[in-house]
């Protein structure tokens, strides 16, 4: 059973969701929560397997919860469930730990299917927005260096790739800049993205940037 605890500054919005999540037999609503601080606290309390946050709250906003729950809770996942596509919501969530990213017309399968994939680790990200972080990351500032148990899951090989994807840069482009045929940048990007637990390139350089596997993400791309 996946427990889920929902944050969202208006009732009715928190009322739906509970209403459609607690049609689905592997998921449990333990908590509604109508700020980040009340979030942060049940978190607490009830020790959720995933938040669903909202940003844009009165007393603590949904990042600011993101940060304090990925600092004091790093078990639990928070995922993002937002009207807002805004580029600077969108990095600061991501930034502040949000395992995923998405917006409030999402379907019904689609949100439930991501709830379950964030318990297991995953990311998800709303396509519509996933355009605007590949281009924030590509400029983002050289990530700090991150916990050498996940570089070591890599070989040197993928993370040059890795870091090439980051930036943006396609396959062939990859192939390119490291001098390796095409089917072989493939094999490597479809081993990341295994190895990653994530089902594209998009939420690969997230996972990446989080993890702080990137070592140049502000290298130049025209190099």
């Amino acid at each position: 059973m996946i427990r889920v605890l929902i944050c969202d500054d208006q009732t009715v919005v928190r009322e739906g969701l509970q209403a459609i999540l607690s049609t689905d037999a592997e998921i449990e609503v333990c908590g509604l929560a109508g700020d980040g601080r009340e979030a942060l606290r049940l978190a607490t309390e009830l020790r959720p397997d995933v938040v669903l946050m909202d940003l844009k709250m009165p007393v603590m906003n949904g990042v600011q919860a993101t940060h304090a729950l990925h600092s004091q809770h790093p078990e639990i996942h928070v995922l993002v469930l937002t009207t807002y596509a805004d580029d600077v919501w969108i990095m600061d969530a991501v930034r502040a730990g949000a395992s995923g990213y998405l917006l409030k017309d999402t379907r019904r399968d689609q949100l439930v299917d991501a709830i379950k994939g964030t318990a297991q680790g995953k990311s998800f990200i709303d396509p519509s927005v996933a355009g605007k972080i590949m281009r924030q990351l590509a400029s983002a500032p050289r990530a700090p260096a991150g916990d050498a148990s996940h570089a070591e899951a890599f070989t040197e090989r993928e993370l040059d790739v890795l870091e090439l994807l980051v930036q943006g840069h396609s396959n062939p482009e990859i192939a390119r800049r490291l001098y390796l045929a095409a089917g072989t940048v493939r094999n490597y990007v479809s081993s990341i993205l295994q190895k990653l637990g994530v089902p594209d390139r998009t939420q690969a350089a997230v996972v990446a940037i989080q993890r702080g596997l990137v070592r140049n993400a502000d290298h130049d791309r025209d190099r």
